[in-house]
């Protein structure tokens, strides 16, 4: 049965890493605002996933504390909303432990092995000889978060599908097995191919801080022109006159992600659109330099507002915790009703069953 309008309830959200950047934004930020305001959805819950961040920095706890602040912050910045988002920190919410320590005993070991991301990340970090148990139970962990919310959609990359996957099983497993109380979440992915996955500056697959090719939101106006200036293109695009490719070429990525019809009328009116830009590049005669210049007025059009926002939140910072508090005090609540509904179901809430109790009564009665 389909999901009305009025019940339809999102959750996403973020490990507290570091700053976000432009891939962050493009890939999942904007796209949360533009759900947020939307009306279709009764509650968007965005979740700061600290515990999860510990599973990967448990000897560097201060680093995950000091973030949180950052993530906050950009989140705001962006437009995210605290009177239409529910802003609030995962390890705040201990709830979820207790949901994922029961959602374990419907997974096994090989099931959790076979998880594309969860390997891919166990590469990722060099842990194929000594998995953190915090780490492996990740999509355990996730599907705790999703349905503690009774999250119907959930806006994801294409790399977290299988953990969506993963948690429609634990589901089904549950409702099967217990009662039909949890609900099976819907993936929403980026419609926009190349806001997907944004490569970093250096034409790398992935934005990413430790590589050092990153874009971040907070970053001021110098820099954002230094980095866009110094990006990646085409390698054989030695002189103005030589054809350039786009396949690979990070700036014409950007520009897929970026760009819009109003801004070659405001900073390229020589040009129709990206089309004729792109047309141009490849049969030669464009140069890198003013396709870069053409971007970097892009990219300060998008990042200035975000970038002064940000400057007057910091200004205070205790309202920021407030924000966080407040909305990680709801969403306790909601986690709350849905531990008691699982509970109930597996029937462990013991002490709230009076029919248990009248039974075993009579039993020993008897």
């Amino acid at each position: 049965m389909e999901n009305k309008a009025c019940d339809k309830i999102i959750l996403t959200g973020d490990r507290p890493t570091g700053r976000l950047h432009i891939g962050h934004y493009i890939g999942s930020l904007l796209r949360r605002v533009e759900l947020q305001n939307s009306g279709e959805y009764e509650k968007t819950f965005i979740m700061i996933a600290d515990a999860q961040a510990l599973t990967d920095n448990i000897e560097n706890p201060e680093k995950v504390r000091q973030n949180i602040i950052e993530v906050a912050l950009d989140y705001i910045a962006c437009g995210l909303d605290p009177e239409k988002s529910t802003l609030l920190i995962q390890s705040q919410i201990s709830e979820l432990c207790e949901l994922t320590f029961y959602y374990m005993d419907l997974v096994t070991v090989a099931r959790l092995q076979r998880n594309p991301t969860v390997k891919s990340e166990i590469q990722m970090r060099n842990f194929e000889s000594s998995i953190p148990v915090g780490f492996f139970t990740y999509p355990i962990s996730q599907a705790a978060d999703i349905t503690a919310f009774k999250a119907t959609t959930v806006p994801v990359g294409d790399d977290q599908l299988p953990m969506i996957e993963q948690t429609r099983e634990i589901v089904h497993k549950f409702n099967t097995v217990y009662a039909p109380v949890l609900v099976e979440p819907e993936a929403l992915l980026q419609e926009n191919e190349a806001r997907r996955r944004l490569p970093g500056t250096d034409g790398k697959a992935k934005m990413s801080k430790s590589l050092g090719n990153c874009i971040y939101l907070a970053d001021t106006a110098d820099e954002v022109r230094t980095k866009i200036m110094s990006m990646f293109t085409d390698p054989l695009h030695l002189q103005v006159s030589d054809p350039g490719h786009l396949e690979g070429n990070t700036v014409f990525t950007y520009l897929d992600a970026f760009c819009r019809q109003e801004h070659f009328e405001r900073y390229l009116p020589d040009y129709a659109n990206l089309d004729e830009l792109k047309a141009h590049y490849q049969r030669g005669g464009l140069g890198d330099v003013k396709v870069k210049k053409f971007l970097n007025n892009i990219m300060q059009e998008t990042l200035e507002p975000i970038r002064n926002r940000r400057k007057e939140w910091e200004k205070d910072i205790p309202a920021i915790y407030d924000i966080l508090k407040k909305g990680t005090d709801e969403a306790r609540e909601v986690a709350a009703r849905t531990l008691s509904e699982v509970k109930s179901a597996m029937r462990i809430n013991y002490f709230e069953d009076a029919e248990l109790i009248r039974a075993q009564a009579e039993k020993y009665e008897a």
